[in-house]
Parts: structure tokens; sequence; C-alpha cells
């Protein structure tokens, strides 16, 4: 490959992260948390809906945009999402109510699930399938420099702005991804002729959606909860029970521990992964009592140590079985869980960067080998699909720990440092539960060729 091909490829996959990055800076709005609670009026336990709200909505839609992306082309979907999150982030800014915030919100949700799905797929379509752990750790790399750019560019915001100034800024960044993107030719069409299930899209999005609202309403009681469980039961089984030539997703591969288990753990480890970004600013606010700029700096290094362990993970993803890398970046997430559970009332501040960083470390580590693990075991026809299915695990681990966590941070009681210390010390098990299961996954997977290369093994039919 001649340098001059080399270089242009090079720059769409950073005009591709670009793009994407205005989901990850939505790391930006957490640390624009108590401002939002503050100058809206709300409960504390009200502000989990400004994260429901939109990734219940991306969640949901994501595998459905993966299929899309797969069926009629993956740029034509990313340029329609650029464009529709550019008019969601000026609906959030000016939203003058939090309920109309909420409304926004989920309008951004539609127009994330449509870029990050197909990220991945075209990212890795400028390149040789051969460079695909490597691109994948690059992509990932750009995926969390806007999570670490995040909260300090929000402190600076909401300091100088209010709360709207974390959403206002994205529209332009979106925008400019509109205007210098130029598709790789693997993905400027679609895979075929297309013949997208519809029902099934209506069935799945009704099961997540439903699974995801039905446990938060659970969570709080009452039957409507429990009848939102039910409805997302019975959608799910209408969707793996019907066929479709062209399904939104095959069932088929997750019968088998080397794929069910990965995605299982994303789900896992991300759930108690996102502690980190809900009960950290609210430490840095009250217990610390650090200005909004200073909590911010410090709340982005957990995103920076994800961002500095992507490319390495890359490289390692080429010589290693990614379930194994998966494994080591689990561990990982638990140390910085546990270390967080130990500040108290005066840590010293290296020990505060130390357990954030090692925390963000380890989530771009397993972010990089589940996602080479998804994209070599679906076939390259499915590649959107592979890129979507890794988002949305990961989200559904958002969703169900904004949930969860904070119902276990109201349910230990006592003070605010008590049930802080409790929430990260329990959530540092569940990484390392994950990391014995995806241990069992590899040893179930490796055959004679993986145990040849150490390279995952062929794509799942």
């Amino acid at each position: 490959m001649s340098s001059g091909p080399g270089r242009r490829a090079a720059a769409g996959v950073v005009v591709v992260g670009l793009g994407t990055a205005i989901g990850s800076l939505d790391t930006a709005v957490n640390i624009a948390f108590p401002d939002i609670v503050r100058s809206l009026g709300i409960e504390l336990s009200d502000i989990q809906w400004v994260v429901i709200c939109y990734v219940l909505t991306y969640a949901s839609l994501m595998l459905v945009c993966g299929r899309l992306g797969d069926l009629f082309g993956h740029a034509r979907l990313f340029r329609i999402g650029l464009a529709w999150s550019v008019a969601a982030f000026v609906a959030c800014a000016l939203a003058p109510a939090f309920e109309i915030l909420l409304a926004a919100r989920v309008a951004q949700g539609v127009g994330t699930a449509m870029v990050l799905a197909v990220g991945p797929a075209l990212a890795t379509a400028y390149f040789p399938e051969s460079s695909r752990a490597r691109v994948l750790g690059a992509y990932t790399l750009l995926f969390a420099l806007g999570g670490a750019v995040g909260p300090s560019l929000g402190g600076l915001l909401v300091d100088a702005m209010g709360w709207a100034g974390v959403f206002w800024f994205r529209a332009p960044i979106a925008l400019a991804a509109l205007l210098l993107f130029r598709a790789p030719p693997a993905a400027a069409a679609g895979g075929g002729a297309p013949r997208f299930d519809a029902v099934g899209a209506a069935l799945l999005v009704l099961a997540l959606g439903c699974l995801l609202l039905g446990i938060n309403r659970a969570a709080s009681g009452g039957w409507f909860g429990f009848a939102l469980l039910l409805a997302a039961l019975a959608a799910g089984a209408w969707f793996a029970l019907r066929s479709h030539p062209s399904p939104i997703i095959r069932l088929a591969p997750f019968r088998r521990p080397g794929f069910s288990i990965p995605a299982a753990s994303n789900i896992a480890v991300n759930l108690v992964g996102f502690a980190v970004m809900l009960l950290v600013p609210f430490w840095l606010d009250r217990v610390a009592g650090l200005d909004v700029l200073t909590a911010g700096a410090l709340l982005a290094l957990s995103p920076l140590g994800m961002a500095l362990a992507s490319p390495l993970a890359g490289r390692w993803a080429q010589r290693r079985d990614g379930r194994r890398l998966a494994a080591a970046g689990a561990l990982a997430v638990a140390g910085g869980l546990g270390g967080i559970g130990l500040w108290g009332a005066e840590p010293g501040m290296a020990f505060v960067a130390v357990a954030l960083l090692v925390h963000g470390a380890g989530l771009g580590i397993f972010q990089v080998a589940y996602l080479e693990v998804a994209s070599a075991s679906l076939p390259l026809a499915d590649r959107g699909v592979a890129g979507s299915l890794v988002m949305m695990t990961r989200t559904l681990g958002v969703v169900l720990g904004a949930t969860g966590l904070m119902l276990a941070f109201n349910t230990v009681g006592g003070t605010f440092l008590f049930a802080f210390a409790a929430v990260f010390l329990g959530s540092a098990a569940v990484p390392v539960l994950a990391a014995l299961a995806l241990a069992f996954a590899a040893g179930r997977a490796s055959g004679p060729q993986a145990r040849s290369t150490g390279r995952t093994p062929k794509p799942l039919k």
C-alpha cells in the first residue's frame, strides 16, 4: 500500500472516530449532573433519567441500526445519524424544563444509535482484514479520547455557560464530521438486495426497551415494571421463534460459550464500571469539595486510561485470544473499582488518580478485546451487526448500572461515604467473576487452529 492511500485511510478512520466521539463525549453531561439538579429543581434520584432516556433509546435501536447499515450502506446511515444528532444537540441545549430535556435526550439517542452502530464497520473497512485488531484499537482510542476530554471540557462549559454548554459544543463537532466524511469503497453501498426484517426489528426494539425500562420500574416497586418485563419476555420469545432469510441478528452463535460469555461479560463489566461516571462526580463535589473544573479534570482520568490502553490492546489482540485479553481487562477494572472504594474522606490525590486510570485502562483493554472477538466470530457481511452488538451490550450494562447502582446506593443507607464505599467494593467482585468466565470460554473456544496461532477462531455461521 502506498503512502498516499495509507494516509487517506488513516484520515478516514480519524473522521469516523470524530463522528462517533459525539457519543463518548456524553461524559461531559455527567459533570453537569449537580448543576442540572440545582438548575431544574429535581431530586438527586431523578438524575438517572438523563442517562436512561438517552442510553435506553440507543441501546434498543443499536442492533437494528447495525443491520440497516449492513443492508443499505454503513456510510449512508452514518451521515443520517450525524445530521440527526446536530438537531438533537440543539434541542437538548434549548430545553427549558426537565421533561423537555428528557424528550430531547431520546432524540439524541436515535442519532447516536445510527452513528455508533456502524462506526467499527466503517473504521475496519478502510484497511485490510489482517489489520483489523490494530484498527479496532485505534478506533477505541479515538472513542475513548472523547470520553477523556468530556469531563474536563464539560467542567469548563458548565462553569462558563451552565449545564446547556455540555450539549451546545457537540453540534459543530457532528457537523464537521458530516462535512469531512469520505466513505471507504467497501462501505459506500449496502451488502446486496435489501431484505430488512421490519417485524423482527420492531420486536427486538420492543423487547430491549421494555426490558430496560421494566428493570428500572420493577426496582421502584409497582405492577407496571413487572408488566413491562412480561412484555419484554413475550416480544423476545416471538423474535427468537420466528424465521426470516435476513434476520436482525442470528441467534445460533449465542449457543456457544466462546461467543455468549464475552457478550454477557461486556454487560456485567460495563454495569459496574459505570459506577465511576454515576457516583464519582458526587464524591468530588460533596466529599472532596472540588470546583467543577478540577472535578472534571479528575473524572477525565478514567477515559484517559482507556485511551492510553486501547492501542496496546489492539496490538496484543493480533497475537492472543481475545477472550483471555478481555479477562485481563476485567481484572484491571476490578482493581480500579476496589481502589475507588477505599478512597474514604481524605485520600491522597495520587491514589485517586491511579485508581481512575487503572479502571479506565481495564475498560479499554476489555473493549478492544471484545470488539475483536465479535468481529472475528461473525461473517464479514454482518460486520455492522458485530459492531452494534458490542455497543449494545455495553450500553445495556450502562442502563442497568444507572438503575441498579443508584438503587444499591440508596438501599445501603448510612452516610454518603459508607454507601459509596459499599457500592464500589461490592462492584469489584463482578469483573473478577467475569474474568473467570472468560478464561473458561477461552478454553472451550481454543481448537487446534486457535492454539497454534493465538488468534480468535474463524467466524461462526
